[in-house]
């Protein structure tokens, strides 16, 4: 995967700017200030690597299959476990297992770091994983928790501007400290910055972070046989999605997307009997039954199917070769070029709760169609082989700003009528359809881009298709976001 970079200057802690935290009083500020840095930390590392990946591959001599793994592993253990954290956090408590997670993930960064073969990058990649599924459940756990009424509106309202900008800081982050070869560490930088952001949040965490038990749900069972049949599902979904477009799609590929449907089958099944018996399911139906959790679950996994998929495909575009039709650009100029869209995501992230509130219920659907149509006219300023002019930056920034009026209000809408004892279950499920989102529309989008790349040996002619294939899948998600009954809090 290819995807990059940005300013020239020395690398800033990778750390969000979490606005005006003193409209909170202080101290769950500063809850809220620690909880979203590292959710950004956690999300910087699906992305930065996809930056660094080219030196990995020089300095340790690592395979192509190799390297898929070293980029691929935190995103798969992650994905798999998502669940099971967000259950341990109801069970122990989320303030316990965000420090926990956030300690195995800083020391696995290290390791990274310090990884003086492809074996060793690989397994502590798959330990930052571990580590980052038990820890980012709990961001929206204790944000349900700590906060009420229109403080918990602000802090959701945070919480997706972290989101929205994470992927493409990732990339900027990355080349940024690349560009620098901080004290010569070259990508290993990408890891070590890490560490002392972790610390830091440790030390700030216990201060401020619950930490007791009270409050939790202790009595609650951890379903063991509903963990291993989720797991399997993402297991199966996740690893040829990673996988699957670099081996020219094998049959296992099939086979494992085959196997995933029947465990998922297995999975409801077992789940609804194990309710109906009064056990204690690892997903509750209660939730699911919550009105607008399960149509704004599939808003938000098309929202980054989109984001993820017009990041991948653009990207690979702008750093072809000439040659292949692409443009040729640098890193740091591919990176820049995003900035506009990321900018205008994270803006109305923030701020599209000003807007009246007779429209609220509006902007997702409006979001998308208004992403679609930017999607279309990219594809139309791109469709010759030019290069991005500032026709192309609006248009970039138009589907920035569509993207985040999709995102933003649909996960509020999703969230906020959900009661704080359910809160682990909403955030694994929240957390899981984002990531299974940019996982599909890495693979799957990508997918369409290679194809039609290969078949007419241009990048530029295969840009229409997939960015055509990328504006359906935003009015499939305007459809799904008209729904009407569900109050945005």
């Amino acid at each position: 995967m290819t995807l990059s970079s940005p300013p020239a200057a020395a690398p800033a802690p990778a750390v969000p700017t979490v606005p005006a935290p003193h409209r909170f009083p202080p101290r769950t500020g500063r809850l809220l200030t620690v909880v979203l840095t590292g959710q950004f930390m956690a999300l910087l590392d699906v992305f930065i690597v996809n930056v660094a990946a080219p030196t990995i591959r020089t300095d340790l001599g690592t395979s192509a299959a190799q390297l898929q793994l070293v980029v691929a592993g935190y995103t798969i253990t992650y994905a798999v476990l998502l669940i099971t954290g967000a259950r341990l956090g109801g069970r122990y408590g989320p303030g316990r297992l965000y420090l926990a997670g956030l300690s195995l993930f800083t020391v696995a960064s290290l390791a990274c770091g310090l990884a003086g073969s492809t074996g060793a990058l690989i397994t502590a990649r798959a330990v930052q994983g571990v580590g980052t599924a038990m820890m980012t459940p709990q961001v929206l756990s204790l944000i349900q928790r700590t906060f009420t009424a229109q403080a918990r509106a602000r802090a959701l309202t945070y919480f997706s501007a972290v989101l929205a900008t994470g992927a493409a800081a990732g990339l900027i982050v990355g080349g940024v400290l690349l560009d620098a070869d901080l004290f010569g560490l070259g990508w290993r930088s990408v890891f070590l910055v890490n560490v002392p952001i972790g610390l830091v949040l440790l030390a700030a965490g216990a201060r401020v972070l619950p930490l007791s038990r009270a409050g939790t749900d202790r009595a609650r069972g951890l379903d063991p046989v509903g963990i291993v049949l989720l797991s399997a599902v993402v297991l199966l979904v996740t690893v040829p999605l990673v996988l699957g477009q670099e081996r020219d799609w094998p049959a296992w590929c099939f086979a494992c997307f085959a196997g995933g449907a029947l465990l998922a089958a297995a999975f409801a099944a077992h789940e609804v009997r194990l309710a109906r018996s009064g056990g204690q399911p690892l997903i509750s139906p209660r939730v699911l039954r919550t009105p607008g959790v399960l149509p704004g679950a599939a808003g938000v996994l098309l929202t980054m199917v989109v984001n993820g998929g017009v990041t991948f495909t653009l990207s690979l575009h702008a750093q072809g070769p000439a040659a292949g039709g692409g443009l040729a650009y640098s890193a740091l100029h591919c990176g820049l070029t995003f900035l506009p869209m990321a900018t205008c995501y994270g803006l109305i992230s923030l701020y599209w709760r000003h807007l009246p509130a007779r429209l609220h219920n509006l902007l997702a659907p409006a979001g998308f169609l208004l992403a679609a149509a930017a999607l279309a006219a990219t594809a139309l300023l791109l469709r010759d082989g030019d290069g991005v002019g500032p026709a192309v930056l609006v248009a970039y920034a138009v589907t920035g700003l569509g993207m985040g009026l999709a995102y933003a209000p649909t996960l509020a809408r999703t969230l906020g009528s959900v009661r704080p004892e359910d809160a682990p279950d909403a955030s694994g499920i929240t957390v899981l359809c984002t990531q299974l989102g940019m996982l599909v529309g890495i693979a799957a989008i990508g997918t369409v881009f290679f194809n039609r790349a290969e078949a007419t040996g241009s990048s530029a002619e295969a840009l229409g298709p997939t960015l055509a294939v990328l504006a359906v899948t935003a009015v499939v998600g305007a459809a799904a976001g008209a729904r009407r009954g569900v109050k945005t809090p």
